[in-house]
């Protein structure tokens, strides 16, 4: 039982305190199983999504946990997941819920039918190169998931400079609060986008290089060194947490 039906419930004479403060306390979390262990009124209270991460999980357990979930939950956001294994939890899903894949953030959204957000904010996402472009998407749907407007503008990478000025001025006419910069190989993206504009920058180092401090790392490092003011960095191909984080900023 959602908490909205629980106080409706109360409020008009159905249940008692007593049960409605039982009812309240089996709704906080929902355990499935062995598995898992949902927080039932996480998106209500801190704002934040529930996400679940496909990638390390046995399907037996991902497909559970994700049909159990959507029992109690109106909105879920499922990251990692290829289009194989999001088809087949599609064909499981029932009006009133209604689900959406995008295939290249490779994230699968399960929405019931009455489930809304607020719009608010504008959220505007880089990728360097072409590379770059799923862990973008990643935070794109996670911002817009969360109620933002987002624009996006893909293979501006510093190997041809003109491309992201002329990014940034769009982002900028369009008046964007934040800015999400997707880049691997040497990272200096964020850097640059950040001396440039004058909001919050994040910069989300994706896994694409080779040789030494490859896969990320020298992204990571080089995001991390930046001597322009105003980059925060998230983890290598964290774009969930990119777009989390640039949503509740632009709402705010």
């Amino acid at each position: 039982m959602y908490l909205r039906e629980i106080l409706k419930k109360f409020k008009n004479g159905e249940i008692g305190v007593h049960e409605a403060e039982k009812l309240l306390k089996l709704n906080a979390v929902k355990e499935i199983e062995e598995l898992a262990v949902i927080d039932v009124s996480r998106e209500k209270r801190v704002n934040k999504p529930e996400v679940i991460f496909a990638k390390p999980k046995k399907w037996r357990h991902l497909k559970k946990i994700i049909l159990e979930t959507i029992k109690v939950k109106k909105h879920l956001i499922v990251s990692g997941l290829g289009r194989d294994k999001a088809e087949e939890i599609m064909k499981e899903i029932h009006k009133p819920y209604l689900s959406s894949f995008f295939e290249e953030a490779e994230i699968l959204v399960i929405k019931h039918g009455d489930f809304k957000v607020e719009k608010r904010g504008k959220v505007g996402v880089l990728a360097a190169g072409t590379a770059d472009i799923k862990a973008a998407e990643e935070a794109r749907v996670v911002a817009e998931e969360m109620g933002c407007e987002t624009i996006k503008k893909y293979d501006v990478g510093l190997s041809s400079f003109f491309r992201l000025l002329s990014a940034l001025k769009e982002m900028v006419k369009e008046g964007v609060h934040v800015i999400v910069a997707a880049a691997g190989m040497e990272g200096a993206l964020p850097s640059v986008v950040a001396s440039l504009v004058d909001v919050p920058v994040i910069g989300l180092p994706t896994s694409v290089g080779y040789g030494f401090r490859g896969k990320g790392e020298a992204a990571l490092s080089t995001m991390l060194q930046s001597c322009s003011l105003g980059v925060a960095v998230v983890n290598i191909d964290n774009g969930v947490n990119a777009g989390v984080i640039a949503a509740l900023i632009a709402r705010k």
